[in-house]
């Protein structure tokens, strides 16, 4: 269980990333979302780049605390499900870019053929960085491209679709703000900024804990932000999160959970 504990509070000075690009006759946060939103969509989609942080699905390196009831190759093959989902509503969402931060040998993962196919549509880069908040901090910095704001996602909410993302994306731009996508657990399953330099302080904000979410909104705060909140969704952690997701999605996912619970009744029987 995540401890009930807040950790020591965080440094409070950040520099709004949004001053820079001021209009003499405007405040600064006001020019940055008239800039954003006046910006134009172009036609292969909105000016906004979907990151999605992924690791190899491979046995006892994925979904470890899938295990037990599932064994380290069936939590692995959930984990290549959710990611494969995952994928699936990233390319069918319009925008511009789509990356993915990878961590972890292809190779070594289940399904590796159909997750090698779908990271063809993708730019991927490898992930950098000694803990789990520093690798999101320097992948949020390793997508950003000049112009386009940045929304990171996980491979943990296979339930996400297009629908969602897209109007996630929509909120990221036309308003200029930070967006946040509180998980049912305390954390956070989106994290979209204009700039990438607030992304850093991630590394002040304790991770997987019940309070993560709620220090990295207080971090968004603190650099002159007004967080725009997303829909809370459940992401896959546990066998209660997995039963949770499934019956909420109907892709490889569900599939895939239902297979194995299948077999394994067949088991006992």
């Amino acid at each position: 269980m995540m401890s009930p504990d807040l950790p020591a509070a965080q440094p409070t000075s950040c520099i709004h990333p949004q001053a820079p690009v001021a209009r003499p006759d405007l405040p600064a946060t006001q020019s940055a979302r008239r800039n954003l939103a006046d910006a134009p969509v172009a036609r292969r989609g909105l000016p906004v780049t979907l990151l999605v942080v992924a690791k190899a699905p491979i046995a006892g390196f994925a979904k470890t605390r899938l295990t037990p009831p599932f064994s380290p190759r069936e939590a692995a093959r959930l984990a290549a499900a959710a990611l494969l989902d995952t994928l699936d509503a990233v390319r069918a969402t319009a925008v511009q870019h789509r990356m993915v931060a990878w961590t972890g040998d292809l190779a070594d993962a289940e399904e590796a053929d159909e997750i090698a196919a779908a990271l063809a549509d993708f730019t991927i880069f490898r992930q950098r960085g000694d803990g789990f908040a520093e690798r999101l901090a320097n992948a949020h910095a390793d997508a950003f491209r000049p112009g386009l704001p940045v929304l990171q996602i996980g491979m943990d909410t296979p339930q996400l679709g297009p629908s969602l993302l897209a109007m996630s994306a929509s909120r990221l731009l036309n308003t200029g703000e930070a967006v946040l996508g509180p998980a049912a657990d305390g954390g956070w399953w989106a994290l979209g900024l204009p700039d990438p330099r607030p992304a850093r302080l991630l590394t002040e904000v304790p991770m997987s804990t019940s309070h993560t979410g709620e220090l990295t909104r207080d971090m968004l705060c603190r650099c002159g932000y007004r967080p725009q909140r997303l829909p809370i969704l459940t992401d896959v952690d546990t066998y209660a999160d997995a039963l949770t997701v499934a019956s909420q999605s109907t892709g490889r996912f569900a599939t895939a959970l239902a297979g194995i619970q299948a077999a394994q009744t067949k088991v006992l029987l």
